[in-house]
């Protein structure tokens, strides 16, 4: 099963709710809880690097100016790309690093999108994290959004750390040990319980809930 339409978000609460009866409050609170899968492979797996560490607005614009200078749906396109059409982009020296291992990976086959597809969830996040520059939160986001896996949760997520802080009345923000553990409960749901926080904390911080990585992530 995938994450592939909303009503597979609302099976995924209705579940949670009956698994967790301390999520009822959370889902009141949070609302809508939207869906927002977008385009897998290269494109997609570009468009969550250039997210990383920026706003939504940052990120968009970003984005639509490397489209302007490269190819980003071709591995080739980026490895022949210039340092200046990446900074013409606004593509920092790091994240400009990362789409280069990226491509270099997809050309020597290290990294295969269909075979990401129909790994589990573990394997592929090993396939992911192999390539210099990604790392877990990428690797889970990338399968959280863009493979529409049901059971991944990335606890390195700063926003999902505070929102589970303020769900459960926490003294402080919980690290992502702590974050993982507690969402273990909520397999094989993880990745819409994932949604449903980042709503929660779009809801009680009144900010978009976009995915921001821990830097340790």
């Amino acid at each position: 099963m995938t994450i592939s339409t909303d009503a597979d978000v609302a099976a995924g609460l209705a579940a949670l709710r009956g698994a967790d009866p301390r999520l009822d409050a959370v889902i009141e609170r949070a609302g809508n809880v939207p869906l927002r899968r977008r385009e897998g492979g290269l494109s997609g797996l570009v468009a969550i690097i250039v997210g990383q560490q920026v706003s939504r607005a940052s990120a968009d614009a970003i984005l639509a100016r490397l489209a302007v200078e490269i190819a980003v749906h071709s591995a080739p396109a980026i490895l022949a790309a210039s340092d200046e059409a990446f900074r013409r982009a606004g593509m920092s020296r790091p994240k400009q690093q990362t789409l280069l291992a990226v491509a270099r990976a997809i050309e020597d086959g290290s990294l295969d999108f269909a075979r990401l597809e129909a790994a589990p969830a573990e394997a592929a996040i090993a396939e992911l994290v192999a390539v210099r520059g990604i790392g877990p939160w990428t690797a889970e986001c990338y399968l959280l959004f863009c493979s529409g896996h049901p059971d991944v949760f990335p606890a390195g997520d700063l926003a999902l750390q505070v929102a589970i802080g303020q769900a459960y009345g926490l003294a402080s923000r919980p690290s992502a040990r702590d974050v993982a553990a507690l969402a273990a409960a909520w397999s094989p749901h993880r990745s819409v319980a994932a949604r449903l926080f980042w709503s929660y904390y779009a809801a009680v911080t009144r900010r978009d809930a976009v995915p921001i990585a821990d830097a340790a992530a």
